[in-house]
């Protein structure tokens, strides 16, 4: 199978990055001229989430206005969806009445235009059913699960701009230089806790990466890797993890 664009990019900055080692250690080793083999998009740092922000946020989500409509607990539900299921913004939008199931969410409009079951933790699950008490009262003709105070299915733009809103009253913009919050954010953010929570051992960590892969409905593995960011739990989990190997521990 042939490498990927991503997988293309990231041999060629190993290999530049052995040959300026090499030549740290000999001058008379050469290191490829910049740009050489092409340009390609660098990654963006992602902003993760503690899970003290993501209280904060649901928390601030839930003293929306106006009282009494469905809009706080619109958004709240919406937002923990996110952060549990690492859904795309656009996956969650396009969800109906009829895609909820026993089973999980049943993700139909994806970035690949493939179907997907999501499954849901039992608390995600309570969740989604006491908002979904508050939505079936208000009706209307659009069966959409997350609607605007229109009675409409709400739209990225509206979600966005109250994500913001909610984001600089929390003070969670960052200084100069870091990376902001966004609404991806929560995708990169649960990605980045499922791999903290993986087992120990290779082959389980395989899985482990494929199941999380499956979930997030990428149709390559590597489209997986994007996503990952370092964490001070996970460089204290690969250190522990470095200790044992030469201590020839057994996984």
């Amino acid at each position: 199978m042939a490498p990927s664009k991503a997988q293309r990019h990231y041999r060629l900055g190993a290999l530049i990055c052995f040959a300026q080692y090499a030549r740290a250690n000999d001058a008379r080793n050469e290191v490829p001229p910049k740009g050489i083999f092409g340009h390609h998009r660098r990654r963006p740092v992602p902003f993760i989430f503690t899970p003290v922000d993501i209280g904060r946020l649901l928390k601030a989500a839930s003293r929306l206005g106006p009282a009494g409509s469905l809009r706080p607990h619109m958004y709240r539900t919406l937002f923990a969806l996110l952060a549990c299921t690492g859904l795309r913004i656009s996956e969650a939008l396009a969800l109906r009445f009829g895609d909820i199931t026993s089973d999980g969410l049943l993700i139909r409009k994806t970035k690949f235009q493939k179907e997907r079951l999501v499954p849901l933790h039992e608390t995600a699950v309570d969740g989604l059913e006491n908002y979904l008490i508050r939505r079936r009262r208000v009706g209307g003709a659009d069966n959409h699960v997350f609607i605007s105070l229109r009675g409409q299915g709400v739209c990225y733009y509206t979600v966005y701009e109250t994500f913001r809103s909610l984001v600089q009253v929390l003070g969670l913009e960052p200084e100069t230089g870091r990376p902001r919050p966004k609404l991806h954010s929560l995708r990169h953010t649960f990605a980045v806790r499922v791999l903290e929570a993986c087992p120990q051992g290779r082959d389980r960590i395989n899985r482990h990466i494929l199941a999380l892969s499956t979930y997030l409905g990428h149709a390559r593995v590597a489209d997986t890797y994007w996503y990952l960011e370092a964490t001070p739990q996970l460089m204290v989990d690969i250190a522990d993890a470095c200790e044992r190997f030469t201590k020839g521990d057994k996984p």
